[in-house]
């Protein structure tokens, strides 16, 4: 929710304030899938030799896409500026998005606190700007706080909603490869909606400097994230 904070800074400059908030998220979604989620699930499925393996991975990476497409068909009926659909583009794609990441928390927390504990501060730190981009998106296409407000709250309840499922019947039967491929599924989402959705909106407001700026601090997140 400390994303979503955004909404309540005093901005000048509305149209610079959502271009840099629009490429920061970009940048923060496709680093993370890059660089965090598909290695995450490569290591999950090492286990898996086979060429064919292969080939599900890629299989599941575009089933994701896939599902992008069938939700812009559904959001483009809605009534709304581009900015608007952006925002709830993100509001969706992150519930898909942070549901896996509560089972990832609880998995790793059960089996080591430690690993458990750095996992949880990584995907915190990555979750604001992820909060940035549905409630900055949605407050400027609707001018509705509680809107923005309530959509953030939402999406991030689906990390303890996985906790908690994950506790009360998934524990026995999740496994490495279950968890691989959900993370591939969602690396594909969250690629397909950065570079189809939300960069074009940031690129049409034709402002450099606060898109440059946004890709870098989204890079500098990313990268911290994978340090943690």
């Amino acid at each position: 929710m400390l994303g979503s904070l955004f909404i309540f800074l005093p901005i000048k400059n509305t149209k610079m304030f959502v271009a840099f908030s629009l490429s920061l998220s970009m940048s923060v979604m496709l680093g993370i899938s890059i660089f965090d989620l598909i290695p995450e699930a490569m290591k999950c499925l090492s286990s898996l030799k086979s060429i064919y393996s292969l080939l599900l991975v890629f299989a599941v990476f575009f089933i994701g896409v896939g599902l992008v497409y069938l939700i812009s068909k559904k959001i483009l009926k809605e009534k709304g500026s581009s900015l608007y659909k952006v925002g709830m583009f993100s509001f969706i794609a992150l519930i898909i998005h942070n549901l896996p990441e509560g089972i990832l928390t609880f998995m790793a927390t059960y089996k080591d606190f430690k690993l458990g504990l750095s996992i949880c501060l990584a995907i915190a730190l990555h979750n604001i700007p992820e909060g940035i981009s549905i409630a900055v998106p949605l407050y400027y296409a609707t001018k509705n706080k509680w809107k923005s407000l309530s959509r953030t709250f939402i999406s991030s309840l689906a990390e303890p909603i996985g906790a908690v499922l994950t506790f009360l019947i998934l524990k026995k039967y999740i496994t490495n490869e279950m968890i691989g491929f959900l993370l591939v599924f969602v690396a594909g989402i969250m690629t397909s909606i950065s570079i189809e959705k939300i960069l074009p909106e940031a690129l049409s407001y034709n402002l450099k400097k606060p898109v440059y700026t946004g890709l870098i601090v989204g890079f500098i997140i990313v990268i911290i994230n994978a340090i943690l």
